[in-house]
């Protein structure tokens, strides 16, 4: 007894033990002690909760101090939650007004592809590697690659080009005209506030086939003229070039064949960067000769239309070489229909115009939208290229094992910055896009009539007429036709007690806000009637 009282108060004395002499202060915690509580709550956090790959980690799997290594975790925020859920970089969603206004875009450009003649097609978004790699030059660093459970290499499309020219060995296809409508995947950098993002679609036309030179090309020239035309995004330009000119303009400038695809490249960045810095590349990075490097300025800054065509014809140097000379023969050409197509003023033929993919074997093309200023826009809205495409004769005998080539031309519209000039205007004019195509609202302006307007839009559903109703057992009528203002919906259909005793029902105008009594067996064939355009 005397033992165990005099142990406990040397421990008293020595500060161990838990015990506290009756009378004194309460302790204060230090920061060992907040130290062990905070790994007995982080003990509790993830005996519920751990990360597939690392072990116990991250915001993602409710760990307290995140260790940041985790592939699942979003970013860190605070508290151990996942934070509020956002859309990947370079990607975003679509609200019902942006979806419909993106729908009418892609039927105005579907419509201009089946007025030519083109079929529909859709090919996987995964893609083996190997079909992709060693089609994109310098790009190929942008494309997504996957890997799946069985070690396979994946990736995800970095265009609609590749994939089509795939379609056409692996079926045996050599002649066919199509258009395909469809997200690809870039790993770019995103610039979302100029219509450039990660995720986004691409509308193409491609003529695959053995043709009459020029024809077909001119044709993809005219298809990019009409959309550009018919969507009334202001003023614009079509460049056009041909790679084979521009291989000849490398070659007369000593530039060695291996080195032609990078020059391109390089060439390709000048309508975003002055020919100066172009130089610093070609000359610091690869390797050219500053003279070399002038020669070529020389060529590739000059711009203009059938004139520009006739004096490289006429060059000493570009006329020797074999494949100018045919580059050049085949552009002039292509100048004589887009004549007669009527659209040579929106078209230049410039030779800075490159596009630095290698499966380009002819005549390549993109289109720019000019300095954008209206009423409805106070600053100019630059999204760059809208549009590009070019010939690619050699891409789908690289899938055939034999080796057999399909000559294909094709465009691609670039959807994505054309939706962000509309979505701009639309915010600035304030007007509204209707979301849906409901055509009529049932509503009824008395209680226990729910059954009444469950029958009546059965029948109009029937008889294929658009229609909705509120989810509302006895809802007022002013909401009823409040809703029928807000989402634009033209008619509205009231059934009530006398309507149903005199068999009629009667339909309001909500523009006008005038009300007519339709007898009921009457009522679809007057919705039709108001409905038509």
């Amino acid at each position: 007894m005397l033992r165990g009282r005099a142990t406990r108060e040397r421990k008293l004395s020595c500060g161990g033990g838990r015990a506290v002499k009756r009378g004194s202060p309460p302790q204060r915690r230090g920061p060992a002690v907040l130290a062990q509580r905070q790994r007995r709550q982080e003990t509790t956090w993830l005996r519920y909760f751990r990360c597939p790959r690392n072990g116990p980690c991250c915001g993602w799997c409710r760990s307290v101090r995140p260790c940041g290594s985790c592939p699942r975790a979003p970013p860190a925020g605070p508290g151990p939650g996942p934070g509020p859920g956002r859309s990947g970089p370079g990607t975003r969603d679509h609200p019902p007004a942006h979806t419909a206004l993106r729908d009418r875009l892609l039927a105005a450009v579907v419509a201009c592809f089946k007025r030519h003649g083109a079929a529909a097609i859709d090919t996987p978004v995964l893609e083996l590697r190997e079909t992709l790699m060693g089609k994109y030059g310098e790009e190929a660093k942008l494309i997504y690659e996957l890997q799946d459970q069985g070690g396979e290499l994946l990736a995800l499309r970095y265009d609609l080009t590749v994939p089509f020219a795939r379609y056409l060995a692996m079926n045996k296809i050599t002649n066919m005209k199509r258009y395909h409508i469809a997200k690809v995947y870039r790993r770019d950098n995103p610039a979302t506030t100029r219509g450039r993002y990660r995720e986004f679609y691409q509308c193409d036309f491609d003529i695959a086939g053995q043709f009459d030179p020029m024809i077909p090309d001119a044709e993809c020239l005219k298809i990019v003229h009409e959309i550009l035309s018919d969507l009334q995004l202001g003023d614009f330009l079509i460049k056009v070039n041909d790679r084979r000119i521009l291989n000849g303009i490398f070659a007369v400038c000593g530039i060695p064949e291996s080195k032609f695809i990078t020059m391109c490249c390089s060439v390709d960045k000048l309508d975003k960067v002055p020919w100066e810095e172009v130089r610093s590349e070609m000359v610091g990075e690869k390797g050219l000769s500053p003279e070399a490097a002038d020669h070529i300025g020389e060529y590739v800054q000059l711009h203009g239309g059938l004139e520009l065509i006739e004096q490289l014809l006429q060059d000493p140097k570009l006329s020797q070489n074999k494949l100018a000379k045919e580059g050049l023969g085949d552009m002039k050409l292509l100048f004589e229909y887009l004549t007669l197509f009527g659209i040579t003023g929106k078209i230049s033929f410039d030779l800075s115009l490159a596009r630095g993919l290698d499966y380009y074997t002819g005549v390549i093309f993109e289109a720019v939208l000019l300095q954008q200023e209206n009423d409805h826009v106070e600053e100019p809205v630059s999204v760059g290229s809208v549009a590009g495409g070019g010939r690619y004769d050699g891409l789908v005998g690289m899938f055939d094992p034999k080796g057999r080539k399909v000559p294909c031309v094709g465009i691609s519209i670039g959807i994505e910055r054309i939706f962000s000039i509309l979505e701009q205007r639309m915010k600035a004019s304030g007007e509204k896009v209707r979301t849906t195509e409901t055509q009529v609202l049932v509503a009824t302006p008395h209680k226990h009539l729910l059954a009444a307007r469950l029958k009546l839009i059965s029948e109009l559903w029937g008889a294929g007429i658009k229609a909705e109703m509120l989810y509302k057992k006895d809802p007022k009528l002013l909401k009823q036709l409040q809703y029928c203002e807000d989402m634009g919906i033209p008619l509205a259909a009231i059934v009530g007690d006398q309507e149903l005793t005199d068999g009629v029902v009667k339909l309001r105008d909500v523009a006008t806000r005038k009300e007519v009594d339709i007898p009921r067996e009457k009522l679809v064939d007057e919705i039709r009637r108001r409905l038509e355009p």
